[in-house]
């Protein structure tokens, strides 16, 4: 047999069976549990408990002042607005409201986010374009460079062959000019020694000659051998 709770001001009792439900005098509003529910329901929501209700009359006072000031009740007419009740028509103006609100700040966020995503992209395209850049110009300047390095080591390599070159001229020079100089020195042995049918004057005159001409290729001697160091030296800079 299905038992009953009630809950009749602050507290909870039971449980009863329906015979006892109807001496508990309940109401329609009383809130009643059995097992099997999964929350209080009012009475009046029970279908078996609908025949134990308590209909409590009006009191006696509403009755005697109806029957002794009998007035005709004027029913106040109904303010509507475009065919809507007051409060229906400002629910549904606050509803639009709302809504437009709503849209306006879907729209405007949207328009917001697509400028910010063109601003991005933008800020993008500009990091790419200047990442290009700073590697174009430090290709350009790694290409100026080994220009530069091989411009240099081109200059010092015609410069290292041209002073190789007057190096050789300069010894073979030399060596024409100490065979040069044995042979005025032979002569002036010659000259000094030898006795043929001249004067004096002209021995002696033969013999200046001859010493002009051994001092003249030591001089050219010693030039050359000053350049030959000078050159040496340089070659020695350039490796």
């Amino acid at each position: 047999m299905k038992k009953y709770y009630l809950h009749i001001g602050t507290e909870n009792s039971g449980p009863f069976d329906l015979e006892e439900i109807k001496i508990k005098r309940i109401t329609k509003k009383t809130p009643v549990w059995f097992e099997g529910l999964e929350n209080w329901k009012y009475a009046e929501e029970i279908e078996e408990l609908k025949s134990v209700f308590i209909v409590t009359p009006p009191p006696i006072d509403t009755f005697s002042k109806i029957t002794s000031n009998p007035k005709k009740v004027k029913k106040v007419k109904e303010v509507t607005i475009l065919g809507l009740s007051k409060n229906t028509f400002f629910f549904v103006l606050t509803f639009l409201i709302l809504l437009i609100a709503t849209v306006v700040f879907n729209s405007y966020q949207e328009k917001r986010d697509r400028l910010l995503e063109k601003r991005n992209h933008k800020t993008e395209i500009e990091n790419n374009q200047y990442v290009i850049q700073q590697k174009q110009i430090n290709e350009q300047k790694v290409a100026l460079a080994e220009q530069e390095r091989l411009e240099t080591e081109r200059v010092l390599n015609e410069k290292k062959q041209t002073v190789n070159n007057r190096l050789i001229v300069i010894q073979n020079l030399l060596s024409i000019n100490n065979e040069n100089l044995e042979n005025a020195k032979a002569k002036l042995d010659t000259v000094s020694g030898f006795k043929l049918f001249r004067t004096a004057d002209e021995k002696q005159e033969q013999i200046d000659v001859l010493k002009n001409e051994i001092n003249s290729y030591l001089i050219e001697i010693e030039i050359l051998k000053k350049e030959s160091n000078q050159l040496k030296l340089e070659l020695e800079k350039i490796h």
